[in-house]
């Protein structure tokens, strides 16, 4: 990998051997860009406090074992005892080259590849997806993209809720319907919100309705044929309503990667069986529980973890263990990443905290809680419509693309565009502008919803990004050249290059971070220093009329690493690079 903070680090580890003896050499070098050179090392001050010496002494002798001649131009102890370090320009160009020559954008695949499931989206049958959805799908699906692109088995996961008590009302509804319902497109069952509504209001006013959904959830929870194939309408409905609207975000889950609480309905008795037989649950006040040690209540009880209600039945903690034990015993996975609100925060904690009791988690397989943060509205508050209700996804989504076409028709563009490429490429710009928007805060934040933001074509925004991949595909229609075409050789003259070039190498040590961390907003903070650099150097380095043949082919090759780097770090966020804007 050219990423020069990795290779300098492993060159500063040599030398803290080589200096002070093999038990420095796996020292941390901190390395870092920095105002006054390339990079800085802070090394010095942490190991001086070791062998009580200091600090600039110890920086000048890693200094002189240090063997960089061939990367650095220029090596100095500067300050109480940072090592500055400033790269040579021919190091950071035949770099940018192996980035420019490598499929894979010089990005190696993991040495050790694992097997991943990444559980994202999981809306609820017979439920409209609502703005509480945008952020677990999107995040989910950016990370199970780069997990995958860095070589990892990635198991998608859409841990729908399809089972349970609402499910007697809502079959019930639908036989007052007529069950052909579910089955057209143009059915009530299609608009989810009010069907649910319907029936909930059906089950509060009529107690006899609501006799009739108690019996059908017995009967459905019994694995009655008939109870379960009108249950399967339901599902099928959502199915196809969940399918357009990830069609429409492009998202890459589909039917097959649907695990409802349906599928881990037989696993709960054996799960909570297991519990027991291991001394991990006890009856407690009538429920079986299990009490995860350091976990208490604002009196200092002992908090409990329900497995199993007073009443016989089961609930999410139930299921979630079931999912943890079918997923170590019969996936076989090494790490779990659960994309949930943070809200779910202390739920997941206990109910890791009784699987590694269990054993089903332990060194060898985690399970982690990406947390996603909440949507705010621009006072602040919980996103909601002007009613006060939830707002639905599709909804939010139709209104970034029509705000998207305003803001589209106002910039020049670069030639005529008929009504049907207009309209593919307002649709990319507007969800594209919500993707990003999201995805370029830490998932653990809240957010602001602000539509006048997010679809501007400046700053750190979508628009902004994928107009920067579509101008440097300009280039190369004026110049009537293939991007392909473009292979170098690099060179480096102008400051600008140099630093284009050189932010260049870091996207594979940033992929490794943002999987390792699940967190996108890494790559999506990358993407834009990027275009940022890339912008700088459009500014004053002229590619097309460059003063000679050999600049203008550097400079070629400079637009078509940028190119690729942008439109792969987008594609790996789920967000789409119009070929023209």
């Amino acid at each position: 990998m050219p990423d020069p903070q990795l290779v300098l680090a492993a060159r500063v580890q040599a030398a803290l051997s080589a200096a002070f003896g093999p038990s420095y050499a796996d020292a941390d070098p901190v390395i870092r860009p920095s105002q006054f050179a390339d990079l800085q090392a802070n090394v010095a001050l942490p190991l001086a406090k070791k062998l009580g010496r200091k600090p600039r002494e110890v920086a000048a002798e890693i200094v002189a074992a240090l063997d960089v001649a061939d990367v650095a131009a220029n090596v100095e102890v500067s300050g109480p005892g940072f090592i500055n370090l400033t790269l040579r320009d021919d190091w950071i160009a035949e770099q940018a080259q192996r980035v420019l020559a490598d499929d894979r954008l010089a990005v190696p695949a993991a040495e050790a590849p694992q097997r991943v499931v990444v559980e994202y989206s999981s809306p609820n049958v017979a439920k409209e997806m609502h703005v509480g959805h945008l952020r677990t799908t999107i995040v989910g699906d950016a990370i199970a993209r780069i997990l995958e692109f860095l070589g990892h088995e990635v198991i998608r996961d859409n841990h729908v809720g399809d089972w349970g008590t609402p499910f007697g009302m809502l079959i019930e509804h639908l036989l007052d319907l007529g069950e052909d319902a579910a089955a057209r497109d143009d059915s009530s069952v299609s608009d989810l919100t009010a069907f649910y509504q319907a029936a909930r209001a059906k089950f509060d006013g009529d107690e006899a309705f609501a006799d009739r959904s108690r019996q059908r959830v017995v009967a459905l929870q019994a694995g009655d044929p008939e109870t379960l194939r009108l249950w399967q309408l339901l599902v099928d409905a959502s199915k196809r309503y969940f399918n357009s609207v990830y069609r429409r975000l492009g998202v890459t889950l589909t039917d097959d990667d649907i695990k409802g609480e349906s599928f881990y309905n037989d696993l709960l008795a054996p799960t909570a069986q297991e519990l027991e037989d291991k001394g991990i649950a006890v009856i407690s006040d009538g429920a079986l529980c299990a009490f995860p040690p350091g976990f208490t209540g604002r009196e200092g009880e002992p908090l409990p973890v329900i497995i199993r209600k007073r009443d016989g039945g089961y609930n999410y903690s139930t299921s979630d263990l079931a999912t943890v034990r079918y997923r170590v015993d019969t996936e076989h996975v090494d790490r779990m990443v659960y994309v949930v609100g943070a809200p779910q925060s202390l739920h997941f904690q206990m109910v890791f905290a009784v699987a590694r009791m269990a054993g089903w988690l332990n060194d060898a397989v985690v399970a982690e809680h990406a947390e996603i943060g909440n949507v705010l509205g621009t006072d602040g508050k919980i996103l909601r419509t002007r009613a006060g209700g939830t707002v639905k996804l599709i909804e939010l989504l139709d209104e970034a693309v029509e705000r998207a076409g305003v803001e589209f028709d106002k910039i020049q563009h670069e030639a005529e565009l008929d009504e049907e490429t207009r309209s593919a490429i307002v649709e990319a710009v507007g969800i594209g502008a919500v993707k990003y928007a999201d995805l370029s805060v830490a998932r653990d934040s809240e957010y602001i919803f602000d539509f006048d933001r997010m679809i501007a074509f400046r700053g750190n925004t979508g628009p902004y990004l994928q107009y920067a991949a579509a101008r440097i595909r300009s280039i190369f229609r004026k110049g009537g050249l293939d991007p392909e075409q473009a292979t170098g050789p690099i060179a480096l003259g102008h400051p600008a290059e140099r630093a284009l070039a050189l932010h260049l190498l870091g996207f594979g040590a940033v992929l490794e971070q943002a999987g390792a961390t699940a967190e996108p907003h890494r790559l999506a903070s990358y993407i834009f220093d990027l275009a940022s650099a890339y912008t700088t150097f459009y500014e004053n380095c002229p590619v097309l009329k460059a003063p000679d043949e050999e600049t203008r082919a550097s400079r070629l090759a400079l637009c078509r690493a940028t190119l690729r780097t942008l439109v792969t770090g987008l594609e790996l966020l789920g967000v789409p690079t119009p070929e023209r804007m």
